[in-house]
């Protein structure tokens, strides 16, 4: 780092995403990312609108907005579009964490709440799972601090019902609960019917997972209008022109087809399944996960050894160095085609090692 950086930023530890190697042939299973790619329609959709690009976009994103809330059975001033959800979670940080209002998250749960609570000089509390992985909601009920729940959960895929979720939004009424659906639409429920009913709730979603996006960047938020009316003012004093003309237009094209995504969904969840269950009968065990990945360990072989061999066979997958979950290794749900020769390699593997 150089000698101009400010002694509050040398301190920050930024969050490691997961690798993007350039290997011909490579089984991708580590970054939760579709199998699937975009219907024609959409990519036709934003090559029309890379004709346009010498022109902003539409900062309010206003179309994009009216077929999301849609979608979700919201108004159009209810929703926020962002570039990824990851934006809208640095936007609430920004918006409603500070000394008074510190932030509150399990110890394991996605890398970047931390590193956000952290760049914006924001205290937190890590909250730690049960040893079974999953989060003891009584931990959060009238905490009295922002609180951020992934849900499901990464990486263990583990979700907790809208009930129990609601039950810590009505405890917090002076503090804002921040629900993040990046992998809602696997097999969890939505907390999204209850914006209406509570002004401290801020859901954020995710085109992603479920919708074949990743390489767009395209997220959304959701909440009461007030709520969304910060988000702006945030949006507004950073970067307005946050969604770009092409990503626009896919993602209004891939809200038109939204019962191939939900049936891309279901496919995943059933791979999901028979993967799950093949794992197990090679001796794995697996989280029950409601999310488009597997959070799986051995145990008598070590996580980060088969984490390595399967990179030696062209396939890659997640793995973690935290000492609670560094046995696991989470691993993306593909294509069964893709599942099956992660299983022939792990059968190999496990006679090695075994």
């Amino acid at each position: 780092m150089s000698r101009f950086l400010t002694e509050q930023r040398k301190s920050l530890v930024p969050y490691t995403p997961g690798e993007q190697p350039k290997i011909l042939n490579l089984i991708k299973l580590n970054t939760n990312e579709s199998p699937y790619p975009p219907v024609a329609e959409v990519t036709e959709r934003a090559r029309e609108e890379a004709e346009r690009l010498y022109l902003y976009p539409d900062p309010e994103c206003k179309a994009l907005c009216e077929a999301f809330a849609a979608r979700c059975g919201v108004e159009a001033d209810q929703v926020i579009a962002v570039n990824g959800s990851d934006e809208i979670l640095n936007f609430a940080f920004m918006a409603y964490c500070d000394k008074d209002h510190p932030a509150v998250f399990p110890d394991i749960t996605y890398g970047f709440y931390s590193v956000f609570a952290d760049l914006n000089g924001v205290p937190y509390q890590e909250i730690p799972l049960n040893d079974d992985l999953t989060v003891n909601p009584k931990d959060y009920v009238g905490i009295g601090k922002t609180v951020f729940l992934a849900n499901p959960n990464a990486p263990s895929g583990i979700a907790l019902s809208r009930d129990t979720i609601e039950e810590i939004i009505q405890s917090n009424p002076n503090n804002v609960v921040i629900v993040d659906e990046a992998y809602v639409d696997f097999g969890a429920e939505s907390c999204v019917p209850l914006i209406n009913k509570y002004d401290n709730l801020l859901v954020t979603q995710t085109f992603s997972k479920s919708r074949s996006m990743a390489g767009a960047r395209l997220g959304f938020g959701i909440g009461c209008k007030d709520l969304i009316r910060d988000l702006n003012t945030i949006r507004y004093s950073t970067n307005p022109y946050n969604v770009n003309r092409m990503t626009m237009a896919a993602g209004i094209a891939t809200l038109a087809w939204d019962e191939v995504t939900k049936e891309r969904c279901r496919t995943i969840a059933e791979t999901r399944r028979t993967t799950d269950e093949a794992l197990r009968a090679l001796g794995f065990e697996t989280t029950p996960s409601q999310a488009n990945f597997i959070f799986a360990r051995h145990p008598n072989a070590d996580g980060g050894e088969i984490y390595r061999k399967l990179k030696e066979r062209g396939i890659l997958v997640r793995h973690f160095d935290k000492a609670r979950i560094n046995q696991y290794n989470r691993i993306t749900v593909g294509t069964p085609q893709q599942m099956q020769a992660l299983l022939t390699a792990l059968k190999e593997i496990l006679e090695e090692l075994l």
